[in-house]
């Protein structure tokens, strides 16, 4: 089964070729431990000192690693569908031959890694709406009743091979608004000093 890698996870890893194969293989152990212990940014900071490279520019590139080797493990990709999936990379011979070779050697680990962390819940792929009014009733002859629909469909199970569901709801426009006010709240919380702290200490 070969991997289908979109064109901003290619962009991120276009940055292995930039430096040397030990470099390569150091992100690569970086990787299996974020995936352990979750990231961290002192680390892509002292990588971006030493490597002269913008902070985001490591970070891409360490995150676009750990995607390749995560999607390859859960899928169990042979060997030969391994090569043949990053050959579009243009990459050298010696640098895919060093991605092999992290693949193979990290495979199982992720995979227990992979094992122990909980499902994923479904995710948000897309929305659709309509808005419907009653005008008026048998007993009564003039009202404005306006409903909205919503048909949400979901993305379930991870991975760029997850499956699609989909739930409809209905509300009227005043609990919309209430709902849009109570999201927008709770997404500014998540920015404030002490959620950030805790997101921290979760990991």
């Amino acid at each position: 089964m070969l991997l289908v890698l979109s064109e901003e996870h290619k962009e991120h890893l276009a940055f292995l070729p930039k430096v040397d194969s030990a470099v390569v293989a150091e992100f690569g152990r970086i990787a299996v431990e974020f995936l352990r212990r979750g990231t961290s940014p002192k680390i892509y900071e002292g990588a971006a000192r030493k490597l002269s490279f913008p902070v985001e520019t490591v970070q891409h590139g360490v995150e676009g690693l750990m995607f390749l080797m995560t999607e390859s493990s859960k899928l169990m990709v042979s060997e030969v569908d391994f090569q043949d999936s990053v050959l579009v990379l243009g990459f050298s011979e010696e640098l895919n031959e060093v991605l092999l070779q992290l693949y193979l050697q990290h495979r199982s680990q992720i995979r227990s890694i992979l094992s122990l962390l909980p499902p994923h819940p479904p995710a948000y792929h897309n929305l659709e709406w309509r808005l419907d009014v009653q005008v008026a009733t048998r007993s009564i002859r003039q009202q404005v009743v306006p409903m909205v629909t919503m048909r949400l469909l979901l993305a379930t199970g991870g991975g760029i091979h997850g499956n699609h569901s989909a739930r409809v709801v209905q509300t009227d426009p005043s609990t919309l608004l209430h709902l849009i006010t109570t999201l927008e709240a709770a997404l500014a919380a998540m920015k404030t000093n002490h959620a950030r702290r805790i997101l921290r200490n979760i990991k």
